[in-house]
């Protein structure tokens, strides 16, 4: 099957929405209601684009463009979602999504494209190995902050 990549815009949030829903089992429409509006307001600072195939969306990424966070000089595209439609992975979809969203962040001025996926997650992490990325010289670190409450609550 044939595809394109494109800007996606509000007039796609239905279909990012309903794609992501099927992948992660839960409809997260308040996240990209939000992101579209950060981006509308501030287009240089996000990168949106999809992929058609037979004039329908079949994919999407999102990626915000970072400048300076975490003492990083250069500006970073950071993708927040990825999606492709369960039908029609392994069609290159993706890969075609990458190509995109790196041409449309290096526009704006980015030097690299970082994201983050769970250990658990093999087909992510299949997908951004085959898409060039590797470890980064860093680590994310967390603290749940349930654990932070229930040991207050030891303390009081």
């Amino acid at each position: 099957m044939a595809s394109s990549t494109r800007p996606i815009t509000v007039a796609d949030l239905e279909r990012v929405i309903a794609i992501d829903k099927v992948n992660t089992g839960h409809s997260r429409r308040h996240f990209f209601e939000k992101r579209f509006a950060a981006a509308k307001a501030r287009p240089s600072d996000f990168v949106h684009v999809g992929v058609v195939a037979d004039n329908a969306l079949r994919g999407f990424a999102i990626a915000r463009i970072m400048h300076g966070e975490f003492g990083i000089k250069d500006a970073i595209a950071v993708v927040d979602a990825l999606g492709v439609e369960s039908e029609n992975r392994e069609h290159g979809f993706g890969q075609s999504l990458m190509e995109g969203l790196v041409e449309m962040a290096r526009q704006r001025g980015a030097r690299s494209v970082q994201s983050q996926v769970s250990w658990k997650n093999e087909d992510l992490l299949r997908f951004f190995k085959t898409s060039h990325f590797e470890l980064a010289p860093r680590l994310a670190l967390e603290r749940p902050m349930t654990e932070l409450r229930e040991d207050e609550e030891e303390e009081s």
